[in-house]
């Protein structure tokens, strides 16, 4: 009997955490993604509807702080610095704060973005940014609150807000043209010192074509104006490891000089150890 009574009380458990009662949000979470340009956008919010009841100036008070939307914060994440009539914006993610009036909104970035609402105490030291937009007059309502992303341009877009009669939209620029030319230079320039290092690193760790680790590591010293330590220290095991012990002795000598030079007490021992090694 006890028992069996273990059983349905494991029973009822697993039945009382499987049954989670399920209903529809009454303002449902929407996520946004957008690049514009090689910038990427995210908009994370809650969509209240007006079912009927006057919106804005009525359920949300003209001049006053709104959330721009419902339950917890709305936010906006750039990943570059965006600029929004001529004040940049530090890449990031912020709280997106409202001031609606009735011919323009106050559109406030603010750094806090772990709000229900607004913030009980509003600090202006977290609002990174702050500018003005018009109003416009919708003809045709719309029912549920939207944000959007609009205007698509290479190097521009609009934060586009809409709800009941009312329309704003804020544009802000990217730095398309910046971060295009420097990769094309990037490309075209060829590979850094350091990435011929990690390909030579790669090589010698793989056990695979060591003549092709000689290669790369070779390149990444010609191409250094000062030739860091672990970059001999590799070459020298490297040349070992080919059988030139001769080679990796002379190299391990730079290297010793260069770890001093560095301060590296581990890398002088290391290289130590391996001359003495490669010297029998």
């Amino acid at each position: 009997m006890k028992r069996l009574l273990i059983v349905l009380f494991l029973v009822i458990s697993h039945f009382a955490v499987e049954a989670q009662v399920r209903i529809p949000e009454t303002s449902p979470k929407a996520v946004i993604k957008q690049v514009v340009g090689l910038t990427d956008v995210e908009i994370v919010y809650s969509r209240p509807s007006a079912r009927g009841r006057s919106v804005l100036g009525n359920l949300v008070p003209f001049g006053q702080l709104w959330r721009t939307g419902a339950n917890d914060n709305s936010t906006i994440s750039f990943s570059d610095d965006v600029v929004i009539n001529g004040k940049t914006l530090k890449k990031g993610k912020y709280a997106l704060f409202t001031i609606p009036n009735i011919q323009s909104w106050d559109v406030l970035f603010y750094t806090a973005t772990d709000n229900w609402g607004t913030p009980k105490e509003f600090d202006e030291s977290k609002v990174a940014l702050k500018t003005t937009v018009n109003e416009e007059a919708l003809v045709k309502p719309v029912e549920t609150f939207t944000l959007a992303i609009g205007n698509l341009d290479s190097g521009s877009a609009t934060l586009d807000i809409s709800w009941e009669n009312s329309f704003v939209s804020l544009k802000f620029e990217v730095p398309t043209k910046k971060i295009a030319i420097a990769s094309i230079e990037k490309t075209l320039a060829g590979p850094t010192p350091e990435e011929f290092y990690t390909a030579a690193q790669y090589y010698y760790q793989s056990n695979s074509d060591i003549e092709k680790g000689r290669a790369y590591i070779d390149k990444a010293v010609e191409l250094s104006k000062d030739v860091p330590f672990y970059y001999l220290r590799l070459k020298s095991l490297i040349q070992a490891k080919q059988g030139d012990k001769k080679g990796a002795i002379e190299t391990a000598k730079w290297s010793i000089a260069a770890s001093e030079a560095a301060g590296n007490k581990e890398y002088v021992e290391m290289n130590k150890a391996s001359i003495e090694e490669w010297s029998k």
